[in-house]
């Protein structure tokens, strides 16, 4: 019975098993960078994320079999990590899960659980990409904003106004800004807009641009 208890805390692994968790973990990291680099719609991409998802993959696997069952080693990781001081700011929440993602698949490779790593990445993986291509979280009506940059001289009236009726379901005017001086003023008139259809919002703009006195028209939309 002792010799039983004191083989829980020990811990043996040999070369063979240090390349093999190694290599295994690269693999899953290297498919979950691809998968992040294809279902990636923001505007800030960064190359160096989706190679340090395969890195943290494989480092997470290292840190494991360096820990084995060793309680001291564990809580002396545990004090060496807090040291580190994260200053990268993560601002999509996708990045985030991204990194669990990848830390998740390198403890699994690191106690050699290779079967639960690599259907893990290729389940969630799977499930991710077609959340995406089904757009499950984009709502059907999305808000849009309008610019439009006028001559505020050579505007009679609201000549806009029928326009946006015809396009948008709903409008609201959020912001007006002067541009100019008062003899030859230009405004910036800044819209919430909800179109009736949305594959017609380049046709919208161009009906505003034939508006005399109209100088520039701008409709901006999130992709994520």
């Amino acid at each position: 019975m002792f010799e039983e208890f004191q083989n829980i805390f020990v811990f043996s692994i040999t070369t063979k098993d240090v390349i093999a968790n190694i290599l295994v973990a690269m693999l899953c990291g290297m498919c979950i960078s691809m998968i992040y680099r294809y279902t990636y719609r923001g505007l800030s991409y960064s190359s160096s994320f989706t190679v340090s998802l395969v890195m943290l993959t494989m480092i997470t696997s290292v840190v494991i079999m360096v820990i084995g069952n060793n309680l001291a080693r564990a809580f002396g990781m545990v004090g060496a990590m807090s040291i580190i001081r994260f200053r990268t700011a993560v601002k999509d929440a996708a990045d985030i899960m991204f990194i669990f993602f990848a830390l998740a698949i390198g403890l699994a490779c690191g106690v050699k659980l290779f079967s639960v790593a690599i259907f893990a990445t290729l389940f969630i993986g799977f499930i991710y990409i077609l959340i995406v291509k089904l757009n499950f979280a984009v709502p059907k009506r999305r808000e849009f904003l309008l610019q439009i940059v006028i001559q505020n001289a050579l505007i009679q009236g609201n000549p806009y106004d029928k326009i946006l009726r015809n396009f948008c379901r709903r409008y609201k005017l959020v912001n007006t800004k002067s541009l100019g001086e008062a003899e030859n003023e230009i405004l910036e008139m800044s819209f919430y807009v909800n179109l009736k259809n949305e594959d017609k919002g380049k046709d919208m703009v161009g009906e505003l641009k034939k508006i005399d006195g109209v100088k520039q028209v701008n409709l901006f939309f999130d992709e994520d």
